[in-house]
């Protein structure tokens, strides 16, 4: 008990000088080490994930390589360290990490007490159930009395509790550490169902032995807005962090992608992609960047639609449709970001 507490107050701490203008200029640190450290997960396909030579890939991965892109000109100018649930927080609010980019909910207390400011959503996603088709389970509502893993840690830990609460029905939940252990726990028969963001069900469903053997069940019984993290006091690189998102939803929505985008700035008479691109205006120098900024995001990294199908798209084994991560111009899109003049 005593180890806890001290926990606590030393991660409240933390918290609590950072959010009293403790936080250094992070852009400077970066520029002066030459890379940014990036927190990412243990391994979620789709998200942040190394192969075997420890190369990473992800949404979360391409967040911090746009960062990257947008100082240095150059999206391997990264270096990441995978974090459990239990541990992001605290590497981020320590300065392990200059980003936290690790399917992480934006949540009012997480942003409120933690010393911590998310930036832009990168993907809008939802909690749900994954169940082997042999249980015979169609819905959610038909979980009475199941055992149910999930990861320490989580809002997933949370909405679980209130799912089953209001809804009247009982469970046991069998709680571990990290995500491969709450996946292995399931995979090896010490529950019933498995539980977490349904685009972690999907990713997590492809490093089982048999993935069509289950079901991820149609109820979504949450809000999980995911995107990166800083640490609260420095306004200018949490900007840095949240307009590199942006600069590749407004590409996507621009039709300007890696392929094109060398071409669109030498041809356009667009005002708007002329700043965009750094061919007009100061945008770069507002931030502390270079000019071309923008534009090697988007070459290095590509628009928001290239990351999205590159990572979890119809053509990965994630296999995710668009969904509400389509731009607000698609039916059932929300992917909005404001304009860059």
């Amino acid at each position: 008990m005593k180890s806890n507490v001290c926990k606590l107050l030393s991660t409240a701490a933390i918290a609590a000088t950072i959010s009293t203008g403790a936080a250094a200029a992070t852009l400077d640190d970066v520029k002066s080490k030459g890379f940014i450290q990036c927190g990412v997960s243990n391994g979620v396909p789709g998200f942040s994930n190394a192969d075997d030579k420890g190369n990473w890939s992800g949404i979360d991965v391409d967040a911090c390589r746009a960062v990257a892109s947008a100082i240095f000109g150059d999206d391997q100018k990264v270096k990441f360290t995978p974090l459990s649930a239990k541990e992001r927080f605290t590497a981020l609010q320590s300065g392990e990490i200059d980003i936290l980019a690790r399917n992480t909910t934006w949540t009012y207390t997480r942003d409120a007490s933690l010393g911590l400011d998310f930036t832009a959503v990168n993907f809008y996603d939802g909690q749900g159930f994954m169940v082997r088709k042999d249980l015979g389970v169609t819905s959610a509502l038909d979980l009475d009395g199941a055992t149910v893993c999930t990861e320490q840690g989580t809002t997933t830990e949370l909405n679980m509790a209130d799912f089953f609460r209001k809804n009247k029905l009982s469970y046991v939940p069998v709680v571990v550490q990290k995500a491969d252990e709450a996946l292995s726990a399931y995979d090896q028969g010490r529950c019933d169902v498995y539980t977490t963001d349904k685009s972690g069900l999907a990713a997590h469903r492809t490093k089982l032995a048999n993935p069509s053997a289950h079901l991820i069940l149609p109820e979504t019984i949450s809000k999980e807005p995911l995107g990166p993290v800083v640490r609260h006091g420095d306004n200018q690189w949490k900007d840095i962090v949240t307009w590199s998102m942006f600069v590749q939803v407004n590409a996507e929505e621009m039709n300007i992608s890696s392929k094109n985008v060398a071409k669109v700035k030498s041809e356009t008479n667009d005002p708007g992609i002329k700043r965009l691109l750094g061919v007009e205006g100061d945008m770069g120098a507002q931030l502390g960047l270079p000019a071309d900024w923008a534009y090697n995001i988007i070459a290095n990294v590509g628009n928001y639609g290239e990351v999205f199908e590159r990572n979890v798209g119809p053509s990965t084994p994630v296999d995710l449709p668009r969904g509400l991560n389509a731009l607000w111009t698609e039916a059932g899109g929300i992917m909005y970001a404001p304009p860059v003049r």
